[in-house]
């Protein structure tokens, strides 16, 4: 029916130019019996118990089955229910008292059986005493009971029994011989009995059952007919969220991962990344810190930029996130609750994510969050309480060992450098130094042995509780979602606050008109121990460095510290790190949207969503006076920002079946952003106190100049997708966007983003359709181009910066230019082919899904560096191309569905090779420690090749190097006779050749166990700890490495003599430093318990659930560190590269879910 709308319609509709609707899928069901209308019966009299559960069957939206011959005599009294509580506990209340209760054999089917398991067969004498069959929900194409059946003359008996796949009786089957009205329906054990004619070879028995496929059985001559009935997939079909609407799975022609919110809850996790980590083949999630709230970094499908952003769009209930940071390393995607979602949708090839266009390189994460419930109030309450331990210690020396070493340099130095220690005022015998009644008894013994990892590490306890509160009507819902975590870190004085907050609200105003929106509050605090990515003297660095001989505090309550024992480096203990270095990071963050949906005509809609982000944040540091290399004077600063971005989008939706032959669906939109970040800054030194620490940086004697900046850019972009199906067999899709960024110069503003897909269902065609094995076979192709933007704003222009000089002993302010402009720069560009085959067999209990992929980038983004000879540091511009290719392999299966037992598999895979391709110009690009070289992948670590020591036969060849025996031996690589910075070479990587997830539940009645393995292969870590903790042999603690240092006796060691750093001692990035990282970690052992309905109705509860779990149980690695996952910041060349990492812990959990 079409709507004609009023001009003042029109008005208030505005310029609302969108739409979106769901494929409305066809009726399944027809009610035997009345049907009941959408007022529930008064009950203010008593009432037969069958209207009653007619009743509760219209209200939940559910299927109640029922023999008649257990309902007919029941009679309900007034006020026993209660339509807003639970359909269970209803239930109980009507059916215990009358030696009745009910089984739930599917998602939303219920059975009405007798409390005592008994066999029920309904037989020829029964119905001719009842005259009635039982109740049946009975789909269009099965025959529809009459209410009295005349039974023919019968001949012989036919018995039998009717199961599920996994072979469980099922009560309430309807069993009908075919071309009559004879049958009956399947008692509580599924077994049945019915009469019919003798003498007939043409008997055939028809099954129907909701939610399962009917089956045809010819009888023949025999008397015992068992039947396993299998799921009807068709009606089982799971819905998938994509760009600007959602489609059924089985209508997808892209590459598309799904997770639903229970699995994510499964495995509580701090942040929406860590909780994916694993989830879906193809996507890497690493996680860079074990501190609590630890940042992670995904990779969809291998990296794709070498400067410029890697991670993937993030849009939550349509709201784009950009790939903004902000403080520490986070993004505004840490901020998003994870208790609040629904389901994730993870769009990884061009066909889904082509729909975002400029944005869609990195892959696309759609999030969906809770909504409200119709039918009555519910609350919900979920809550974890943990503790956190390190899984391992690192070997360090103990104050012996230490002792011991700092003898053996001594000597050594004697033996390498004799002049200078002949002077004996270069080197200084270690047992003269030990002389300190605070340190040393008067044997020169020391008094302590001070373990820091003991002393630094601690049990973290954390605790985290959602309250969720929905309800509604027919004509909307509403919810109200909290959120409070309290995560403490394993190591003293870091922690993490969050309380979150969500309201949601729809509502069907008029017939034609549907109206919504989302607000969500965040308020995060956050403690930090170490700047991310932070170098010089850590808490971390002290933990591994600090000297064993020196205690926590004298009893006098003053720090120690290493330069208390004379000839060290220097620097405090961890704790005292800790302590008097604050790290504060608060962030606030509000997220919502509203919509308004307008059904046009049939199957035309318009949508309209106005979306915000904003998000503050404040980063206050303080240093006390006193912390060596870190504020001698005092050191505080405040920085603030503010970033906020609105979006408004419109599109139009239209959906239509033409017959059973074709089906469309199309969206045709535009879209708006505007995006503004304000970033300032202030910082004092020179504090006499540590009483203001950064309250009052008036207090600090030092002012240094402030700092400040804004920007800000937006994105005007039209989008279009048409999915078309042929007889539900072949598939097309074709999408198209345009984009326009004020990011870019003007000839390069605007770029075009299209794909197509195919797809061909083969397990419709007539040649597969009655192969019973195979249930689902569709195979699939892909191809499209999608971009990347995120680049910071006006870097196609000129800079400007100011400037002050002094001319005559005055301060004169000047603006100068400070950038190049490049009116040329352009959208990097990535191009992607992918070909898919899903399988599934038996019913599905067995699939497969693989996908091979190709994603080349073009036009890579990089900030350059210039010569100086042109006056400037660097230029954004485009360098070259990179390739990624790989393979992504999934299976589930369910092993074993047995009675009460159930066994299921989740295996996964994902192969990835990265390659730079070109470089403009085919320079390398360094990166620190890392290079970006044509042919190898982004990031490769680089150095040089360590060989081992120079042994004392080779004295005469190391003595051309100007090394010696104990020396590190490096390959001289290109055979000059010199061994510099032209003989490096790649020798490593941080890039996996591959990673994924071996999942196994174990299902017993109501008690599940859940085993989560991860692994990864083909990557290393760059551990650039060792460059200190290692080879600076005398000035700080070391890896009992040392230990086994080179010496006369023991040659054959990668570790070099053990010597005073200034006699002759060199050390370089190398290979020793780089280990193969490959792992299998235990990242969840979870053991779970659901309390029976029976029990929960007791309790006056709708659900109860208990359960414990193990997360990161164990780890198998040859690297030697805390952690195999390491990552030094979020930037693309640092996956891999160590420096002093947060451990990350050994969780123990127990946690807790109701519902009312």
């Amino acid at each position: 029916m079409n709507i004609t709308l009023s001009a003042k319609q029109w008005a208030a509709i505005g310029i609302v130019l969108m739409t979106q609707s769901s494929l409305v899928a066809h009726s399944q069901i027809i009610a035997y019996a009345s049907i009941p209308t959408k007022q529930h019966h008064a009950f203010g009299q008593e009432m037969k118990l069958k209207n009653v559960l007619l009743d509760l069957q219209k209200h939940y939206g559910v299927e109640i089955i029922f023999e008649d011959r257990l309902v007919r005599s029941v009679n309900v009294a007034p006020g026993m229910l209660d339509f807003n509580q639970s359909l269970e506990k209803n239930l109980g209340l009507l059916l215990q008292q009358n030696g009745l209760t009910f089984k739930k054999t599917r998602k939303n089917t219920f059975v009405i059986t007798e409390f005592k398991a008994k066999e029920v067969v309904p037989g020829k004498e029964e119905a001719k005493e009842s005259g009635a069959l039982p109740e049946q929900i009975l789909s269009p194409e099965t025959v529809t009971f009459p209410t009295t059946v005349q039974q023919a003359a019968v001949d012989r008996t036919i018995k039998g029994k009717v199961s599920d796949e996994a072979g469980s009786g099922l009560p309430g089957v309807s069993v009908v011989l075919k071309g009559t009205q004879r049958g009956t329906s399947t008692g509580s054990g599924g077994e049945f009995t019915l009469d019919i004619p003798d003498g007939s070879g043409q008997n055939v028995l028809v099954m129907s059952f909701v939610g399962y496929k009917s089956q045809e059985v010819t009888v023949g001559s025999q008397s015992s007919i068992d039947v396993a009935m299998l799921p009807d997939e068709n009606a089982l079909d799971e819905i998938v969220v994509v760009g600007y609407g959602s489609v059924k799975k089985s209508d997808l022609t892209g590459a598309v991962g799904t997770i639903k919110g229970e699995v994510l809850q499964e495995r509580p996790a701090s942040s929406l990344n860590q909780g994916l980590s694993g989830r879906i083949a193809g996507v890497n999630v690493s996680s860079n810190s074990g501190r609590p709230g630890g940042r992670a970094n995904i990779r969809i499908r291998g990296a794709s930029s070498i400067s410029v952003s890697n991670n993937p769009l993030y849009v939550i209930d349509g709201v784009i996130l950009n790939a903004v940071e902000l403080g520490n390393g986070s993004t505004p995607i840490d901020y998003i609750n994870p208790n609040d979602i629904a389901s994730i949708e993870v769009l990884k090839d061009a066909s889904s994510t082509a729909i975002y266009g400029a944005r869609g390189a990195n892959g696309v994460i759609l999030v969906t969050t809770k909504r409200g419930t119709s039918g009555g109030g519910k609350v919900t309450y979920d809550s974890d309480f943990s503790i956190g331990v390190v899984p391992k210690k690192l070997p360090v020396l103990n104050s012996r060992e230490f002792l011991q070493v700092e003898e053996t340099l001594y000597a050594n130095a004697a033996k390498y450098d004799p002049v200078g220690w002949a002077t004996g005022t270069k080197y200084t015998d270690p047992k003269l130094k030990r002389t300190n009644p605070l340190l040393f008894d008067s044997s020169g013994n020391p008094l302590y042995d001070t373990d820091w990892q003991d002393e630094t590490f601690q049990k973290a306890f954390t605790q985290n509780h959602q309250l969720g509160l929905t309800g509604g009507s027919e004509k909307g819902s509403y919810g109200a979602f909290l959120n409070y975590r309290n995560e403490n870190g394993i190591a003293r004085e870091s922690w993490q606050k969050r309380f979150a907050g969500r309201f949601v609200f729809d509502s069907q105003i008029k017939s034609w008109l549907k109206v919504g929106g989302t607000l969500g509050y965040t308020d995060q605090n956050e403690k930090q121990i170490d700047q991310l990515g932070g170098g010089g003297i850590t808490a971390m660095r002290q933990v591994l460095e600090a000297l064993p001989i020196i205690p926590v505090k004298y009893p006098d309550g003053k720090w120690a510290s290493n330069r208390d024992y004379p000839g060290m480096e220097g620097g405090d203990s961890p704790l005292r790190v800790v302590a008097e270095r604050l790290f504060y990071l608060r962030t606030q963050t509000m997220l919502g949207n509203m919509y308004a949906s307008i059904r046009l005509a049939d199957g035309l809609e318009l949508r309209s969503t106005v979306g915000t982000n904003v998000i503050n944040q404040r980063e206050d540091y303080f240093a006390a006076a006193g912390l060596q290399y870190i504020s001698n004077n005092g050191d505080a600063s405040i920085t603030s920002r503010r970033f906020n971005s609105w979006q408004f989008e419109n599109y139009l939706t239209y959906a239509k079946e033409f017959g059973k032959i074709h089906s469309v669906n199309a969206v045709l939109g535009l879209s708006w952003q505007h995006v503004d970040r304000f970033d300032n800054a202030a910082r004092s030194q020179n504090f006499t106190d540590t009483y203001f620490q950064f309250n009052n940086l008036g207090a600090g004697a030092t002012a240094l100049a402030p700092t400040s900046s804004a920007s800000a850019y937006g994105l005007n972009s039209y989008f279009a997708r048409l999915n078309y199906s042929l007889m539900d067999k072949y598939l097309v899709t074709f999408t198209g966007r345009l984009d326009g960024s004020s990011k870019f110069g003007d000839a390069n503003r605007y770029a075009f983003f299209p794909s197509a897909a195919l797809a061909w269902r083969v397990s419709e065609e007539e040649f597969l359709k009655n192969v019973a094995a195979i249930s689902n076979l569709k195979i699939r192709a892909s191809y499209g181009a999608t971009g990347n933007s995120e680049i910071p704003a006006y870097r196609a222009l000129a800079g400007l910066q100011s400037y002050d000089v002094i001319f005559g002993g005055v301060r004169n302010i000047g603006t100068g230019v400070n950038r190049m402009s490049n009116s040329n720069l352009q959208w990097e560009k990535t191009q992607q082919v992918d070909f898919g085959i899903e399988l599934g067999l038996l019913s599905n209990r067995l699939s497969f899904e693989l996908d091979l992929y190709r994603r080349k980038v073009n036009k890579m983004l990089l900030d350059a560096p210039l010569p100086l000879s042109s006056g400037y540091g660097s230029i954004f511009t485009n360098v070259g191309s990179m390739e990624n290719k790989g393979v992504e392999f999934a299976v589930n299966s369910t092993n074993i569905k047995s009675g009460d037992f159930s066994w299921s598999t989740t295996f996964n895979i994902s192969v990835n090779k990265n390659k730079v391709l070109a470089l403009s110009g085919g320079s390398d690009i360094f990166s620190g420690n890392t290079i970006v070289r044509v042919g190898e992948p982004v990031g490769s670590f680089f150095g040089r090749v360590h060989e081992g020591t120079w042994s004392t036969a080779e004295a005469e060849v190391a003595k051309k190097y100007n090394m010696l025996p104990g020396d590190v031996k490096y390959k001289d690589l290109n055979n000059d006779g010199a061994i510099n910075d032209n003989d490096r070479a790649i020798i490593g990587k941080g890039i996996p050749d591959g990673f994924g997830t071996f999942l196994n539940t174990f299902q017993y009645k109501a008690l599940s166990l859940t085993v989560d393995l991860q692994y990864m292969y083909g990557n290393d870590v760059l551990d650039r700890s060792i460059h200190s903790a290692e080879d600076r042999q005398g000035i700080a603690n070391s890896y009992k490495t040392v230990l086994n240092a080179w010496t006369e006796t023991n040659q054959n060691t990668p570790i070099a003599q053990v010597r005073p750093i200034n006699a002759y001692y060199t050390t370089n990035n190398d290979s020793h430093k780089v280990t193969d990282a490959s792992f299998i970690r235990g990242r969840n052992l979870l053991l779970a318990y659901t309390f029976p309905a029976t029990v929960v109705s007791r309790l006056k509860l709708d659900r109860l659930r208990v359960y414990g779990s193990v997360q990161n149980f164990f780890v198998t690695t040859k690297y030697k560190g805390y952690d195999p996952e390491v990552s030094n910041s979020g930037s693309p060349f640092d996956q891999g590269f160590g420096l002093y990492d947060y451990p990350k812990p050994r969780v123990f959990m127990l946690g807790l879910n109701i519902g009312l």
